[in-house]
C-alpha cells in the first residue's frame, strides 16, 4: 500500500462552462475526501421571476444560459401551457421540436469537437487538436453553425433568442428562408453521419458502472416533451417530479444536489438513448442507428461523446423532416389567458431533463418560481464516476494524470455549472 501524500491545486478546469473545484484527498493508498465543489456565486433567477408577468417569462429565462436558451423557453412554456389549459396547434408544436434541434446540434457538436474529443486523442485543446484533424474540426464547427441558423430562423438570434411565447412564436418564418435551411440541412446530413462513423472507430473506453439513467421518453423521440422513465422502472408526469426527485444543499457547492429516490441517477444523451433502447419508443431513424450500434444500451459513461454524435445526427434528420412538411400558419401562436395556481413544465436540454414549476395568480405573476438544471441533477453522479473511475485509474498514478483524468470524467458530461449555479480548481492531499 502506497504511503504517499500528495497536494495538488488545480486553479481552473478549462473547457466547461462556469466555475468550480475538485477537492480530492488520497490517504494510504484510499480515497479520504472526493468533493466536486462548486462555488460560483449564486444567480437568483427564480427570485428574479417573482412579480414578473408570464408573458416575460420566457425571454427572462433564456438569459440562464448562452448554450441552451431554448431549453428554458420551452420547459418555460410547457409549464404556463399546461396551467392555462393552452393545447398548442401542431404547428407550433413542429417549430418547437425544430428549434430545440437546433439547439441540441449546436450544444451537441460543440461540445464533441471543442470540449470533449481534445480529451480523447491527447491535445490541450480544439485549436491544437485542429493542426492533426482540420478536416473534422472543420465539420464540427460547420454543422454547430447549421444549429444556430435553425435558432435564428424561429429565434431571432442563436444566443438567447426571443423568438417564443407562451401559446406559440412572435412570427413565422417566410416559405424561402426554409426553402434555403432545408438545402443546407440535407447537405450536411451526410457529413453528420459520415461524423458518427469518425466517432464510433475511436478508440475511446472507460470501465462499466452501475448508475441509473433518467430521462423523458416520447414515440417519435423526446426532445421539447414526453413522460419521465428511468431505467430503475420510474413513469411520472411533471407534476410527480418533487416526490420521487429531492433538491439538497451541500455544504461545499453553490448549486443544489439532486437524487432520485435518494440515489444518485444520470440524465442528457447517454440516459436517453439508454431507455429509448429499453422501450423501444423513438423515430424509425433513431431505432435504426440505435439498433446498428452494439454499444447501446451503455453503462460506460465515456460513451456519452457517441451518444452526441448519434443525437447530432437524429436532430439533423428531424430537423429535415420537419422542414419538408413545412406550411405558411395562419397564426404562429394560439390564444390563452391566465388561470390562477401552479404549473409544471420539462423538456429534454441538449444536457439533460430541465424541469420548471411556477406558481401564478389572479393577474398572472409569477408568485414562486423554482427551476431544476440538469447540471445539478448530474453532480451526484459525476462525484460517484469521479470515484468509482479513480480507483479502475489508479491512484498510485501521478498528480499530472490524476489531474487530467479528473477533468476529463467531468467534461464528458458537459457540465454547465452557470446554469446549476454553478468549475475546476483540483486540491489533491495525499497522506
Amino acid at each position: 500500500m502506497s504511503k504517499r501524500r500528495v497536494d495538488l491545486s488545480v486553479p481552473i478546469l478549462a473547457r466547461v462552462e462556469g466555475e468550480g473545484a475538485l477537492d480530492l484527498i488520497i490517504q494510504d493508498g484510499n480515497i479520504e475526501t472526493l468533493r466536486l465543489r462548486i462555488y460560483e456565486p449564486p444567480r437568483f433567477f427564480e427570485k428574479f421571476l417573482e412579480g414578473r408577468h408570464v408573458s416575460e417569462v420566457p425571454d427572462m429565462v433564456a438569459r440562464i444560459c448562452g448554450i441552451c436558451p431554448v431549453a428554458y423557453q420551452v420547459s418555460a412554456v410547457n409549464a404556463f401551457e399546461s396551467l392555462f389549459s393552452v393545447e398548442p396547434d401542431p404547428w407550433v408544436q413542429q417549430m418547437r421540436r425544430l428549434l430545440y434541434c437546433g439547439e441540441w446540434i449546436e450544444s451537441h457538436a460543440l461540445h464533441v469537437h471543442m470540449l470533449a474529443l481534445p480529451d480523447f486523442l491527447g491535445y490541450a485543446s480544439g485549436i491544437a487538436m485542429a493542426k492533426d484533424y482540420p478536416d473534422q474540426v472543420r465539420r464540427g464547427l460547420k454543422l454547430q453553425s447549421l444549429g444556430n441558423e435553425i435558432m435564428r430562423l424561429l429565434g431571432g438570434r442563436s444566443v438567447h433568442p426571443i423568438g417564443v411565447k407562451i401559446g406559440g412564436f412572435h412570427r413565422a418564418p417566410d416559405r424561402l428562408s426554409i426553402s434555403k435551411l432545408l438545402a443546407k440541412l440535407e447537405a450536411a446530413l451526410p457529413e453528420a453521419e459520415a461524423m458518427l462513423a469518425w466517432l464510433n472507430q475511436l478508440p475511446v473506453t472507460g470501465p462499466a458502472q452501475t448508475f441509473t439513467s433518467v430521462a423523458l421518453v416520447y414515440p417519435e423521440g423526446a426532445i421539447e416533451q414526453g413522460v419521465l422513465h428511468s431505467t430503475q422502472g420510474h413513469r411520472l408526469l411533471a407534476e410527480q417530479f418533487t416526490e420521487h426527485v429531492e433538491e439538497f444543499q451541500s455544504p461545499y457547492s453553490t448549486a443544489l444536489w439532486s437524487h432520485l429516490d435518494q440515489q444518485p441517477y444520470l440524465v442528457g444523451p447517454l440516459a436517453r438513448l439508454n431507455l429509448i433502447k429499453q422501450h423501444g419508443e423513438g423515430s424509425d431513424y433513431l431505432l435504426d442507428m440505435l439498433s446498428r450500434n452494439p454499444r447501446f444500451p451503455s453503462q460506460t459513461l465515456f460513451d456519452s461523446m457517441l451518444a452526441r454524435g448519434i443525437e447530432i445526427c437524429f436532430a439533423l434528420h428531424e430537423s429535415i423532416q420537419i422542414l419538408k412538411r413545412y406550411c405558411q400558419p395562419c397564426s404562429p401562436s394560439v390564444a390563452w389567458k391566465v388561470v390562477p395556481g401552479t404549473g409544471y413544465g420539462w423538456s429534454e436540454a441538449p444536457r439533460g431533463l430541465l424541469w420548471h414549476q411556477y406558481e401564478v395568480d389572479e393577474q398572472g405573476h409569477i408568485t414562486f418560481a423554482r427551476i431544476v438544471p440538469p447540471t445539478s441533477q448530474n453532480q451526484a453522479r459525476i462525484e460517484q464516476d469521479l470515484h468509482e473511475s479513480l480507483l479502475a485509474f489508479g491512484l498510485d498514478q501521478t498528480d499530472e494524470a490524476l489531474q487530467k483524468h479528473c477533468e476529463q470524467v467531468i467534461r464528458n458530461y458537459d457540465p454547465c455549472i452557470s446554469c446549476a449555479t454553478h468549475f475546476l480548481t483540483l486540491n489533491i492531499k495525499r497522506r
